[in-house]
């Protein structure tokens, strides 16, 4: 059977065919478990409201899908100049020689629903007190309600001599900021498995989306080495900003003994300050201020990530609080409204929640913001709540992926019950390899 992977993946444990894997993965309630909430879509509302999405990725197209369904004779308006549509939860599997960077792109055009207005600009400023936006072209946009799902802004600038051009050369790589960094990624990353040498994996303090996804490439990259036979030459070393590799304290205690088993090392406490491109030399300070140079042949870095300044210089931004200083939404956390302007929601990785910069978070929310939404509307209390729920298909190996699934309250909150937490099978792969993307354009189109 031939796959779109660059490389033959592993074959299914005990001989089993992948049509008989994803039988049995069906079968097994996976269609329940990528089910959203249900909503009212039955029962349309009419109302002639104006609602404003600011943000065309995922949470914002989802929901201007939702709305034309659920709603009749409204206006709703989609503001966002991006006519390309990436497949971001993708990025890990292209960063690595899984996937060709071709699976992750799409046209916007193909998902958003054509009764949306759709105005091909980006949203510069919120003016929540005259329910106004401003967009970068000048023009002034008025809403009844307004829909805030502008992601998150990577803040490049925080990390001296950095340069996005640079990626892919020179052993420089990361995953997060688009489809062409990814590919870039993996060339830097196919060349240096076959030689070998010190390579650096990092993590900043910040909140950011995915928070996975720096565990995966260094899993990845190691297991790359070891496949073309270079582990005796080379040391991998992740270094956190935080005092940990993962929030959720059992996940990450699983990681690391992972690691210890695979001899990746960790130095935790230790924020990358500056790279040296040229010189292929990295710079961390402590937060006591110490700092060390450390050399590499391959890096991987990930930048600390706040809200755009769009919103981060507004009201609608958290102005005391661990989520100020990012800059974040300020909602409540179960309703995703905004906790001072009650006609405002929030959508996806720019909220100020505890937790929750997934495509899986904006999947499970969407339908109770959208029902929240609507409820409004009609003048009804919202019944419904969020409880913060995010997962992570933490790719092992080639072949092997854990789905990590949780809540606020970090509490594993596992839905399919072939798949255990915290252990590593084929099953977690496919559903990673196989099953994601496809579960995601229907979350995309609105229909789960």
């Amino acid at each position: 059977m031939t796959t779109d992977s660059t490389e033959t993946p592993e074959a299914p444990p005990d001989g089993l065919s992948r049509r008989r894997m994803l039988s049995q993965l069906a079968g097994a309630g996976l269609a329940g478990a990528l089910a959203s909430h249900p909503d009212a879509r039955a029962a349309r509302v009419a109302s002639k409201a104006h609602i404003v999405i600011a943000g065309g990725g995922l949470g914002g197209i989802a929901m201007a899908n939702r709305l034309t369904h659920m709603l009749d004779g409204a206006r709703i308006t989609l503001i966002d100049a991006k006519e390309v549509h990436n497949y971001q939860p993708g990025y890990t599997l292209v960063a690595t020689g899984i996937w060709p960077v071709e699976k992750v792109i799409d046209r916007n055009a193909d998902f958003i629903p054509a009764s949306v207005d759709w105005v091909k600009d980006m949203v510069v400023e919120f003016d929540p007190a005259a329910n106004t936006v401003r967009t970068a072209g000048g023009q002034r946009i008025r809403y009844d309600y307004l829909v805030v799902a502008i992601g998150t802004h990577q803040d490049w600038s925080l990390i001296e001599g950095m340069d996005l051009k640079a990626i892919g050369s020179n052993g420089l790589t990361s995953v997060y900021p688009s489809a062409e960094a990814a590919a870039a990624t993996w060339s830097a990353m196919n060349r240096f498995r076959y030689q070998g040498g010190q390579a650096v994996m990092t993590l900043p303090a910040t909140p950011l989306k995915c928070a996975g996804a720096p565990l995966k490439m260094t899993f990845m990259l190691r297991d790359r080495l070891a496949k073309a036979g270079t582990l005796d030459k080379s040391k991998v070393t992740f270094y956190s900003a935080l005092g940990n590799v993962f929030g959720v304290k059992t996940v990450n205690d699983n990681v690391l003994s992972r690691w210890k088993d695979l001899g990746i090392g960790v130095e935790t406490t230790q924020k990358l300050k500056a790279v040296d491109i040229g010189a292929r030399r990295a710079t961390f300070v402590t937060p006591e201020g110490l700092t060390s140079e450390v050399p590499y042949d391959f890096i991987h870095v990930v930048p600390p990530m706040r809200a755009p300044d769009a919103l981060k210089q507004s009201d609608l931004a958290w102005k005391e609080g661990p989520m100020a200083a990012g800059g974040w939404l300020e909602v409540d956390k179960s309703t995703l409204r905004h906790r001072r302007y009650p006609n405002v929601f929030g959508v996806g990785d720019s909220n100020g929640t505890p937790r929750g910069k997934t495509a899986a978070t904006v999947k499970k929310s969407v339908p109770i913001v959208a029902q929240h939404l609507v409820d409004g509307i009609a003048g009804r209390e919202p019944g419904l709540a969020f409880d913060g729920y995010t997962s992570c298909p933490l790719i092992v190996h080639e072949g092997a992926a854990m789905l990590i699934e949780f809540d606020y309250d970090g509490k594993l909150t596992p839905s399919l019950p072939m798949l255990q937490p915290l252990q590593a099978g084929f099953f977690g792969w496919l559903l990673k390899y196989r099953m994601l993307k496809p579960a995601y354009i229907a979350v995309l189109k609105g229909r789960v």
